[in-house]
């Protein structure tokens, strides 16, 4: 039997590097750090077709600097001014490199953040490593939003991903070719697109809560230290919201780890302590957005400079549907 295939990469395809950014933003760059820039290494995750990379610097620090513009993929910017909020405005406590300045021209978006030693967990998913990263899911679990106006409400932002069902279906074609590309579970999405648009209308009230989440966990948005006493590192922040519910980034997690190999998202999800009390109905209706809004995007056409993030989210929805095929034991359809 042939060795399954491996998990597509989590990389944008195309990233800038020092050369490609204009003059002014490298002057930009080298007068916020306050030194010259005297070497770059180029991130190896992430979506972003921007220029993100760890520079040394002519004083002998380094610095994490992203900067992107709407040349290289229009929702960059965008992105870069959430994550500057968000970083200003993230609990004590939370395992996130610090934001040490940033600038926004109108045009291009500068960040400098704190450099932090260590790797993305390696792919497919290590027993250890994944321990870590759930243990730092049960840390977060704990940590309660900034105060009102700080972060937008999760609540919003999961009705937006929570149509993905009612836009699938919008389009007979789209409907047949996405059954057709999620491989066993098709016939079956198919048969019950209706009861998902239903559950998926649920999820907004369902993951209320009081919670921080970041709101796009994967492994390629941790950064795992060496050595003992390993420390994780949560990068990657401008998905953040507050008023969620203690398990919703378990949950919205899952579908990639089950993608890369990590087990059995059903059993990790239910045996993590962020689960506890959680209302399975609840949990269902929210899992159910989270496949909708995978399956929808991988029908889309590829974002610009972004050309390797509709496959990654195929293998995900196709995951994430495993998942609520295996909570979903009343639905019928074809085997």
């Amino acid at each position: 039997m042939p060795a399954p295939a491996a998990p597509p990469r989590a990389f944008s395809g195309s990233r800038l590097g020092w050369a490609d950014l204009p003059r002014d933003v490298r002057d930009r760059i080298r007068t916020l750090a306050g030194a010259d820039v005297i070497s770059e290494t180029s991130a190896t995750n992430g979506f972003s077709p921007g220029y993100a990379a760890l520079v040394g610097l002519g004083d002998g620090t380094q610095v994490f600097v992203k900067a992107v513009s709407p040349d290289q993929n229009p929702q960059s910017p965008e992105l870069a001014r959430a994550e500057v909020i968000a970083a200003q405005h993230l609990p004590a406590g939370v395992p996130a490199p610090r934001l040490l300045w940033a600038h926004d021209d109108g045009h291009w978006v500068v960040l400098g953040l704190e450099a932090v030693e260590g790797r993305a967990p390696r792919i497919p998913w290590q027993p250890d490593e994944l321990a870590l990263a759930l243990q730092a899911l049960e840390r977060l679990a704990d940590v309660h939003g900034p105060g009102p106006g700080t972060l937008p409400d999760l609540g919003p932002v999961v009705a937006r991903t929570a149509g993905g069902w009612a836009r699938l279906t919008d389009d007979g074609a789209t409907v047949d070719r996405s059954g057709r590309a999620v491989g066993e579970h098709g016939a079956w999405m198919v048969e019950n697109l209706d009861r998902f648009t239903d559950w998926a209308g649920s999820a907004p009230a369902a993951c209320v809560g009081s919670n921080l989440v970041h709101g796009d966990m994967r492994a390629d948005n941790l950064i795992l230290s060496p050595g003992p006493g390993r420390r994780l590192w949560m990068i990657d922040w401008p998905h953040a919201a507050t008023g969620g519910a203690p398990w919703y980034d378990l949950l919205t997690m899952l579908p990639s780890v089950a993608m890369q190999r990590g087990g059995d998202p059903q059993e990790i999800f239910w045996r993590h302590a962020a689960s506890r009390g959680a209302d399975p109905d609840a949990v269902r209706s929210v899992l159910c957005a989270v496949t909708g809004y995978l399956v929808h995007e991988s029908t889309l056409p590829p974002p610009p400079g972004v050309a390797n993030l509709r496959p990654f989210q195929l293998a995900q929805a196709r995951a994430a549907l495993g998942w609520l095929r295996a909570v979903s034991p009343a639905l019928r359809g074809p085997a």
